[in-house]
């Protein structure tokens, strides 16, 4: 039976632009960085202690839709806060969080233009 999500592939055009957004700016951990064919890396990041893990990776033929297409949601403890010390660090949100009945959240934007939604745990 399906236990849980292994990894979460994020399209990257810059891999190295892209590493140094999760790591420097969200806090993530590196885990791996290896050739994966004369164009990519296999990036693995690991984010605090959960077991899913972030793939820096564009299937091929993708390319051209990178920033376009995904869009995944990043459980936090406290939204507000949180969007304080991503926005002091650079980070780009589409508006400030908003709460609704189900909960608060703010639209983030990576460095490859992916969009994440910041959402409180529950």
């Amino acid at each position: 039976m399906i236990i849980g999500v292994k990894f979460v592939s994020i399209p990257s055009k810059d891999q190295d632009r892209a590493l140094r957004f999760y790591t420097e700016k969200l806090g993530f951990r590196l885990i791996t960085d290896q050739p994966f064919s004369p164009e990519q890396r296999w990036i693995e990041l690991r984010i605090g202690n959960s077991d899913t893990r972030f793939v820096l990776f564009t299937q091929d033929g993708e390319e051209d839709k990178v920033g376009q297409t995904f869009s995944g949601a990043l459980a936090c403890d406290d939204v507000e806060a949180t969007y304080r010390r991503l926005s002091e660090r650079g980070v780009s949100f589409e508006a400030p969080p908003t709460s609704q009945p189900w909960g608060t959240f703010a639209v983030m934007v990576d460095s490859e233009g992916n969009r994440f939604v910041l959402s409180s745990r529950h």
